[in-house]
């Protein structure tokens, strides 16, 4: 979904430097902390709508796909009414992709919003949300990569509790809806454990967990995509993380790039306050030559120190089934079991 994604951003950031991308007033601290607000849950017939607040779709048959996928949840889909534009890479201009979530959650008649695709461009849209009304309006907005974007400066902007979870055109595998539906729907509050696999080995492989550094944590749930996130150090869209529990994931990502920006967050002061850490999946992370460090090695550097429960390898990312996690949620992770187990509901 996000290939390229790491030359977007590049890209984007020449543009910035331009002049060409809208900007707020820089702020170079974390935004102050914001009262907590649960979007209400979801029921049967409930009417979603679907954005397109990053990159543009590479088929029009995602837009299809997303309808049926809201659909086979039992709900309404509803297009935001530059869903099917484009705009170069990005799925159509800033302000009307902007335009787009602030209609949606404006929208009486809309009960939750879901992201089409990530790919880049949710930061570019941030200065052009209305804060105050999404406040004022509640509802649950869902999806991962570059959503990541979205799900931190709603945070930061108003408190309001999102869902790092599967895109509208993403595969949506029996595993992923495991997790999902009772969490939206009811109200549950699951321990997330990645899947024991019956594939006939004497001992499984994939899908293992490893621990970085024992113990159990609890604290709120903040995070998503590293690249993302690194990219909003230093914004009034950085949630404060003390006293936070990190999750990351990531893409297409070098050993040395991974170690990039792991410094950045520790040298921005990012995760000097954490109570715990879970790292999920890096796909395709890994240098063609080799790096001299494997993943695992640059993980335990970074993470390691901070002397906080911490491991890798939970069943979220880049991947065909993911959990669902609710952005702003109390929870306590065991770094020894891999387990992550949500101490509220995530909605109303």
């Amino acid at each position: 979904m996000d290939i390229g994604r790491r030359h977007l951003m590049a890209l984007s950031g020449s543009l910035a430097l331009a002049g060409l991308v809208g900007t707020a007033t820089p702020a170079f601290s974390q935004s102050s902390s914001t009262t907590k607000i649960k979007p209400p849950r979801l029921k049967k017939g409930d009417t979603v709508g679907l954005v397109s607040p990053a990159s543009k779709s590479l088929e029009r048959f995602e837009y299809q796909i997303s309808e049926e996928v809201v659909t086979a949840l039992g709900l309404v889909p509803k297009r935001g009414q530059y869903v099917g534009k484009d705009f170069g890479y990005l799925a159509a201009q800033d302000k009307e992709r902007a335009a787009d979530v602030n209609a949606m959650f404006a929208d009486k008649s809309v009960k939750a919003i879901m992201a089409v695709r990530g790919g880049w461009g949710c930061a570019r849209i941030l200065p052009y949300l209305d804060y105050d009304m999404i406040r004022a309006n509640p509802k649950p907005l869902i999806g991962y990569s570059d959503i990541t974007a979205l799900h931190l400066a709603l945070q930061a902007k108003t408190g309001l509790v999102s869902f790092h979870g599967p895109n509208a055109a993403s595969a949506w595998g029996e595993r992923t809806l495991e997790y999902f539906k009772p969490l939206l729907f009811d109200g549950a509050q699951p321990t997330f454990k990645n899947p024991v696999l019956k594939d006939g080995r004497l001992v499984q492989r994939k899908w293992r967990t490893q621990t970085i550094t024992g113990g159990k944590a609890r604290g709120h749930l903040i995070g998503g995509n590293l690249t993302v996130m690194t990219a909003l150090v230093g914004t009034p869209y950085m949630p404060n993380t003390d006293g936070g529990i990190l999750f990351l994931e990531d893409i297409d990502e070098a050993e040395y790039r991974i170690d990039r920006m792991l410094t950045q967050l520790g040298l921005a002061g990012l995760l000097s306050g954490l109570k715990g850490v879970v790292f999920g999946q890096c796909t395709s992370c890994k240098s063609s030559g080799g790096s001299g460090f494997e993943l695992a090695d640059v993980l335990e550097q970074h993470f390691k120190p901070l002397g906080v429960p911490a491991f890798h390898g939970a069943f979220f990312g880049h991947m065909s089934d993911q959990f669902t996690i609710p952005v702003g949620i109390e929870a306590e992770i065991d770094s020894d079991t891999g387990t992550v187990r949500l101490l509220e509901a995530a909605v109303i």
